[in-house]
């Protein structure tokens, strides 16, 4: 199982041209039945999406990021509880890295996940045998 980081899900919406190519790769990531994200992956997602941009261009409306937050739903997901938290706060201390980033790792360890597809985490970083791929990375020449 793969666990699904905020971002993928953010470029999957995206309209802007520079970011056409992360489009299509959050889409092909979409396709396969193999993935997990969490509660707190879903906050992210709509209030990022349906924030303005500093361009001016407007964010998602409301029902249509509901929409989308349902979809999303097929793929398990972790709820945040007490566990989650402790779990989160430990490997914050443990790997010096932040709390929302610690909450990620703990919530794809307890959905039985041992890969993060993130762009915002290190690749190839692992956590505690929970391991950063970055989807969006080109291969090196």
């Amino acid at each position: 199982m793969r666990f699904l980081d905020t971002n993928v899900l953010l470029y999957l919406v995206s309209t802007a041209p520079e970011e056409a190519g992360k489009a299509e790769v959050a889409a092909a990531v979409l396709e396969s039945g193999d993935l997990a994200l969490s509660v707190q992956v879903l906050l992210e997602f709509y209030a990022q999406a349906t924030r303005t941009r500093p361009s001016g261009r407007a964010g998602l409306a409301h029902e249509q990021a509901v929409a989308l937050i349902e979809a999303f739903q097929r793929f398990p997901v972790q709820e945040t509880t007490t566990a989650l938290l402790q779990a989160a706060l430990a490997t914050k201390k443990r790997h010096q890295i932040s709390i929302w980033d610690a909450t990620i790792v703990e919530a794809a360890r307890i959905s039985g996940c041992d890969v993060i597809l993130s762009e915002d985490l290190s690749h190839g970083q692992s956590y505690g045998g929970v391991r950063v791929v970055n989807p969006f990375r080109r291969p090196a020449r």
